[in-house]
């Protein structure tokens, strides 16, 4: 596992709809993340409002799974509970079912 995400964390304006989509609603872009790893997006979605930092880290984990990327859980966690936002962006950026 030597890939890396195709966007920095900081790189939120590199898709502005993605920007935008994510600050105002950001339940949406959390719901569309899971639905790129097999998930329900409005389940997830949903889960997202009670427990961001958990559902983010559980919904990263699985996209870098996917991807191949190296981490864990716990940083993962610790990133949705620092850069909630940021990190909801880098996530759609490389999933393919955003829009």
């Amino acid at each position: 596992m030597s890939a890396e995400f195709s966007h920095g964390l900081f790189g939120c304006f590199d898709n502005l709809g993605i920007c935008i989509v994510t600050y105002f609603v950001p339940c949406y872009t959390a719901g569309k993340n899971a639905e790129a790893t097999g998930k329900s997006c409005v389940l997830y979605g949903l889960f997202y409002t009670c427990f961001p930092c958990i559902e983010g880290g559980m919904t990263r984990t699985a996209i870098r799974e996917q991807k191949g990327i190296a981490g864990s859980l716990i940083g993962d966690i610790f990133l949705h509970l620092c850069c909630t936002l940021c990190a909801l962006s880098q996530e759609a950026m490389v999933s393919i079912l955003f829009f």
